[in-house]
């Protein structure tokens, strides 16, 4: 941990120790303390600006929130083994002391000897679970859920995709979704499946009062097979230089479908997917620009994943993922860019933040690292 976190990470813990929100640290705090708070959040580069800046604050206190991918080692473990926060009930109360108001579900699964047992899929469970939300100021806003694999629908998975959507109405979502792709196919043919399918699906979870979203990762801004000489399955090898999702979008219907934008992983995508075959055999370069996509269906994308990124071109991503506000991705610029400026749902989230053995408190550790400089981003 660097020394600017570690700054970051004692502003935390005091505000956190006393109980208080960041809005009720700060209101608490005057002169030299809160010279101090503030001078402790403007190191992060072009991640921020000074608090008071020309747009100020560019993701408003209701709309800070976080996956729970990204603590899921703390709602699985055994809260009998250790006085660390376990299971949904404690880590709830904790994001929310630490200052999130919002939270994305990523299953509804739980270490067995947690309140309320190991599985909350169901309706009592998600009536347990509104119950903590309820209590910790919180708001859930989606869920990584279940979404049909099948096409056309078989009846036991439309059943069980209207149970997830009566248990999101319970837990008072406004969306529901998927953490995957539409499709992992490179082939024209098969997108447009996907958007057939998603069509129909967004019209089903409309109908519940709930916005479906898939989520979507570095290959879904790969180019699209849609052209020049087939192979030997009569498959396109050759692309016009669309990417797969932009595709995805244009086909799809935008009253019932919408997306999840993971930043970081379309960072990674910038890196990695650069060239495509054109029609005529020339190899064409394209450098993806993430806004390029959201800006002009910015209202598609009512939820990010706010992961951060340290540069790192010795690995194949390209990119190291780091605690929000630590890394090398200007998010001031992609949230100044992006239109209906907080509207948008940012989630927090870091794969890695889990620190196993070693650390087995670091996940909430980087929660609070990364809540401060979420609340520290000003543009």
């Amino acid at each position: 941990m660097s020394a600017h976190e570690e700054e970051i990470q004692v502003g935390g813990a005091l505000r956190r120790s006393l109980g208080l929100n960041r809005r009720q640290f700060l209101a608490a705090t005057t002169g030299v303390t809160a010279v101090a708070a503030v001078s402790a959040v403007g190191g992060l580069g072009s991640a921020a600006h000074a608090a008071g800046g020309p747009n100020g604050v560019l993701i408003p206190p209701p709309r800070r929130g976080i996956i729970l991918y990204t603590v899921r080692d703390a709602i699985s473990r055994d809260p009998n083994s250790t006085p660390l926060a376990s299971g949904f009930r404690r880590v709830f109360e904790e994001l929310g002391r630490i200052g999130y108001r919002q939270v994305e579900f990523a299953g509804y699964s739980q270490h067995a000897n947690a309140e309320g047992g190991a599985n909350l899929e169901s309706v009592a469970g998600a009536r347990l679970l509104r119950g903590w939300l309820d209590d910790n100021g919180l708001k859930a806003q989606g869920n990584h859920g279940f979404i049909p694999g099948s096409w056309p629908f078989t009846q036991p998975d439309l059943d069980r995709f209207k149970q997830h959507l009566e248990i999101a109405n319970i837990l008072g979502m406004d969306h529901m979704g998927t953490g995957n792709d539409p499709t992992g196919s490179a082939y024209k043919a098969d997108w447009d499946i996907a958007a057939a399918k998603w069509n129909a699906l967004g019209s089903i979870a409309r109908d519940a009062g709930l916005k479906l979203y898939t989520h979507n990762h570095d290959v879904a801004y790969s180019f699209l097979l849609d052209s020049g000489p087939l192979d030997a399955q009569g498959r396109p090898t050759r692309s016009s230089g669309i990417r797969r999702l932009e595709y995805f979008i244009e086909i799809s219907d935008p009253k019932v479908v919408h997306l999840e934008m993971d930043i970081f992983w379309a960072y990674v995508a910038q890196y990695k997917h650069r060239t495509f075959t054109a029609p005529d055999g020339s190899v064409q370069t394209d450098i993806f620009d993430p806004l390029s996509v959201v800006r002009p269906n910015t209202k598609r994308f009512p939820l990010f994943h706010a992961k951060d990124g340290r540069s790192n071109t010795a690995t194949g991503n390209g990119y190291d993922m780091v605690p929000f506000g630590t890394g090398d991705i200007d998010y001031a610029a992609f949230f100044r860019g992006v239109g209906a400026k907080g509207s948008h749902n940012p989630m927090y989230e870091q794969d890695n933040a889990p620190g196993g053995t070693a650390n087995p408190g670091q996940s909430l550790q980087y929660a609070g690292v990364s809540y401060d400089n979420m609340a520290a981003l000003r543009g």
